[in-house]
């Protein structure tokens, strides 16, 4: 299970970011009104036109830069070495977990954004957990 829980979770995670990333950079007032409700998805767009073409570019960036994301955890998950697969591991949990820190340290306090970091938080976690539930079924594997 271990080399294949890891191409698993890879796979999976590859999706996601690229599923988000692409939507995006793409559909990005559609996504924003889908995540955050109309009103909050107009005052995070911009007021004026050279505001919504920075944050257009901006998020087009953060799109693009999940669908890298993607790409890269889709190559990874065809490493078959052990140690790399818990060195990546390892490494994930601890972005993920950065991120939500991110979150509350940071994201709580914007106004237009109060209500969305609870559930984004819980996001991170499970998106950590998973990871961890690979390395621990992987310690299991190796010393039973």
């Amino acid at each position: 299970m271990g080399s294949s829980g890891f191409f698993i979770i890879c796979m999976l995670h590859s999706l996601i970011s690229l599923t988000c990333g692409g939507l995006i950079m793409f559909y990005l007032k559609e996504i924003s009104v889908l995540g955050h409700g109309v009103e909050t998805a107009r005052k995070l767009l911009g007021s004026t036109p050279h505001d919504q073409l920075l944050i257009q570019t901006s998020d087009s960036f953060a799109g693009l830069l999940l669908v890298m994301i993607g790409c890269f955890l889709f190559m990874v998950a065809f490493v078959k070495d052990r140690e790399f697969q818990s060195f990546f591991a390892k490494g994930c949990i601890v972005l993920h977990i950065l991120m939500a820190l991110w979150r509350v340290y940071f994201e709580r306090k914007l106004e237009d954004l109060a209500y969305d970091w609870p559930r984004q938080l819980v996001g991170d976690f499970v998106l950590a957990f998973s990871w961890v539930l690979f390395l621990v079924y992987t310690w299991r594997e190796k010393y039973d």
